[in-house]
């Protein structure tokens, strides 16, 4: 393989790699609202709930830093700010190690992955590894994760969005758990008001994990959509942030 041909694939794959890191950015709503509505049931359905970062550090006379990309786990999101622990070892780095708590901002990103009953959802960036791979390779490396991570060519962000397009406005269990959301907050119209230390408001927090049911519940029962957050965020400010569509016009 000439040296043009090997600059070729590299200048290919790494503008697969942005690509995938956009995406990943783009979509990392859905991320969250599964990890919000994992975090409420009796028996999580996660098999694991990733976090892809970038991390780099200059390294003697380097004219550019040392990157690593390495996943972080038990993700919390404030709307702004990711923030897990790292889950990798680093292979060069020094700056960083595992079991170390990190922060990001959504930007900041390179992937996120689920997998749910051994099938996964996002994971633009190793979707775009095994586009590259042979059917042999492709099928050691998912034996290898343990995980099905199907068609590369369609990648997946909601569970079982295939077979209910609606999955993919609203969580499901935001429908079904219309009734008790209601009687919840009708009964404690405190929380319904409530902020907490950083100015956030449950109507913040739905609207973070896109749940249209119980924002428009908090919006009927008296809560103010132009409460701000300590960083002077509104709940229509972060449903356009988070590409919640769906709730924009409810917010206006």
């Amino acid at each position: 393989m000439s040296q043009d041909t090997k600059d070729i694939i590299y200048a290919e794959q790494n503008i697969k790699m942005k690509e995938a890191y956009k995406k990943a950015q783009e979509t990392f709503n859905y991320f969250w609202r599964e990890i919000y509505w994992d975090a409420k049931r009796v028996i999580p359905a996660h098999d694991l709930a990733l976090v892809k970062i970038p991390f780099q550090q200059m390294v003697g006379g380097r004219e550019e830093p040392i990157v690593e990309h390495m996943w972080i786990s038990e993700i919390e999101f404030d709307g702004e700010y990711i923030t897990g622990v790292l889950s990798n070892s680093p292979n060069r780095l020094t700056n960083v190690a595992e079991g170390d708590t990190i922060t990001r901002t959504v930007s900041e990103i390179s992937d996120w992955m689920l997998s749910i009953d051994r099938k996964t959802y996002g994971g633009y960036t190793i979707q775009a590894l095994r586009s590259d791979m042979t059917e042999e390779a492709r099928a050691k490396h998912d034996q290898a994760w343990g995980l099905d991570f199907g068609d590369y060519n369609n990648i997946l962000v909601a569970h079982l969005q295939e077979e209910e397009q609606g999955n993919l406005i609203e969580h499901p269990m935001s429908k079904i758990m219309e009734t008790p959301a209601r009687d919840y907050f009708s009964a404690n119209l405190d929380v319904v008001t409530a902020k907490d230390e950083n100015g956030v408001t449950r109507l913040h927090t739905e609207t973070i994990a896109g749940n249209k049911t119980a924002v428009e519940i908090l919006l009927e029962l008296g809560a103010d959509k132009t409460a701000k957050t300590n960083t002077g965020k509104t709940a229509l400010d972060f449903a356009i942030a988070l590409n919640w569509s769906h709730l924009v016009p409810v917010l206006e």
